[in-house]
């Protein structure tokens, strides 16, 4: 049986552009393009576009996805090895279910309705794994993640622990100040923001148009933005108003 591109878009939730792109890069090509121009597509591409959806949920980079697959003796093999990864992974959620539930419980029971506080900051982020965008940041900025892996390779354990500590009390501190009524341009607001371009010069150097766009990442990547919505809802637009404020006030 055979399935148009149209049909394996509607059923596996994938755009018929990002599989045009698939097949240009060589990662899906389908079993057959028609007289009409259109790709087709048959069980086999199937099972590999699961592999590839499957990867890409477990942080894998395009560039290595097809080697992993290719790699795999056999279909049920790479499924087998793509299973345990998500066993694992679901208990990594967990954790992470279980953090968000302990903060909604300490913020609601924190006594302060105007101004919640968190007991222990640093359970805000138990069960995270930041390694699952090193390898996007990789392919968007080459550059700038250079410089930062160098940044790291020098960085202790002991600093990096205060620094994840520092931000951390960050976040915490700007819901604060967004649950309080402050603006994004709030001078309060500003000096507690030249704390975060503070610490991401010490990875790369930002001018203002691009710590606006990263303000911007916060809100459009909802990775980043479920970051922040698990401390306060909203608290990605603010962090996100507050950093293109602090860059106009700032940087330009």
């Amino acid at each position: 049986m055979t399935w148009s591109i149209a049909q394996v878009a509607r059923m596996s939730g994938v755009t018929s552009r990002t599989l045009r792109h698939y097949d240009e890069i060589g990662l899906l090509p389908p079993a057959y393009v028609g007289g009409n121009g259109y790709r087709y597509y048959e069980q086999e591409q199937l099972l590999r576009l699961q592999q590839i959806l499957v990867l890409r949920e477990l942080g894998v980079g395009l560039a290595e996805i097809a080697e992993a697959i290719d790699s795999e003796p056999s279909t049920v093999a790479a499924l087998r090895r793509h299973h345990a990864r998500l066993l694992a992974e679901r208990e990594r959620l967990g954790v992470l279910a279980d953090t968000v539930a302990r903060t909604i419980a300490e913020l609601e029971g924190g006594g302060d309705e105007v101004a919640p506080k968190i007991n222990r900051p640093e359970n805000l982020f138990a069960g995270f794994d930041s390694s699952q965008y090193d390898e996007e940041a990789r392919e968007r900025w080459p550059e700038q993640y250079a410089q930062s892996r160098q940044v790291v390779a020098e960085t202790t354990p002991e600093q990096m622990e205060t620094w994840q500590r520092d931000a951390t009390a960050h976040m915490i501190r700007m819901a604060e100040l967004k649950v309080a009524g402050a603006a994004p341009d709030d001078p309060a607001v500003l000096d507690e923001v030249e704390w975060n371009y503070r610490s991401v010069s010490r990875f790369w150097q930002p001018d203002a148009c691009a710590y606006t766009k990263l303000g911007e990442m916060y809100v459009d990547d909802p990775r980043f933005r479920e970051n922040y919505e698990k401390i306060t809802e909203g608290l990605a637009e603010f962090q996100r108003d507050a950093m293109a404020a602090y860059a106009r006030a700032r940087l330009s």
